[in-house]
């Protein structure tokens, strides 16, 4: 074999899965549903995140200092709970079930920063709070990583009526979270001046139950996928054989090292003419 133009299979199984059940519609009758769902929680996050430094020092007592240093620490953590909730939606559960599973935990955690503001006695509200806070952020790593995507998977790109619906459903996507997040931030502040803290969390818990409510309405419509494994786990493969084979000369038994052998299987690839960086 040439060695100058040595193949390697590149499976493609990640970025274009095709596993998706054939029984279920996808496109707009599906992707609305979805949209709800993310405006409601971009409608909690943004209402919560507004507000949260003149909760923290107004009602809790916190110097502003101290306030801004939770507020960018919860912000930091929710940022970083998104890695392992693809993880999961990758390895385990799937988008449809991560979605599932988060939305219900970020609405219980909504349900409990509302109450840690009204019933729970004084003494045990902060720590009540900080608790809610963190339910959030887990709820947070489940939905910020899959309900995007989950939404890509109604629109077929092979299909050119819904590949061209799938641009427009994206505008819709950005304008409904600015728009959530814009009444959002603007109606806790009048609950929290007018009402009480409890109204405006509130709201925003109750925004939750109804997205979740549509969510489940529209569960037979969906097209889903069931997991396709960790991109991590392929990663982790390439840094192992690469450090397995560092010393092994380009050629061996008269054959290429880097060839297409799949063992039989018919994988979705592409061919890669042989370079000489990264031996």
């Amino acid at each position: 074999m040439d060695s100058s133009t040595a193949p390697v299979a590149i499976d493609n199984h990640h970025q274009n899965p095709r596993n998706l059940l054939p029984s279920q519609k996808g496109g707009w009758s599906a992707a609305i549903f979805i949209i709800f769902v993310e405006m409601a929680e971009r409608f909690a996050f943004y209402g919560l995140a507004g507000n949260l430094i003149t909760y923290l020092t107004n009602n809790l007592g916190q110097p502003v200092a101290a306030a801004a240093k939770n507020v960018n620490t919860w912000v930091g953590v929710s940022s970083i709970f998104p890695v392992l909730g693809a993880f999961v939606a990758d390895s385990y559960l799937g988008r449809f079930k991560t979605i599932l599973a988060s939305s219900f935990i970020y609405f219980l955690g909504m349900v409990l920063l509302s109450l840690s503001v009204s019933v729970i006695p004084a003494h045990s509200r902060k720590p009540v709070f900080f608790t809610a806070l963190y339910i959030l952020a887990i709820g947070e790593g489940g939905h910020k990583p899959c309900v995007q995507t989950f939404a890509a998977d109604q629109f077929d790109e092979n299909n050119p009526e819904e590949k061209a619906a799938k641009s427009s459903f994206f505008n819709w996507w950005y304008l409904g979270i600015v728009t959530g997040a814009s009444v959002a931030i603007v109606l806790v502040i009048y609950l929290q001046e007018n009402v009480s803290w409890a109204a405006g969390f509130g709201v925003l818990a109750a925004s939750l139950a109804l997205a979740l409510a549509l969510f489940l309405i529209g569960m037979k419509r969906y097209r889903k996928q069931s997991p396709t494994g960790s991109p991590f786990t392929t990663v982790a493969q390439v840094i192992v054989a690469a450090a397995r084979k560092w010393r092994l000369t380009e050629t061996r038994g008269c054959r290429g090292i880097c060839y297409d052998d799949d063992g039989g299987r018919k994988t979705m690839g592409h061919k890669l003419v042989r370079t000489k960086q990264f031996r």
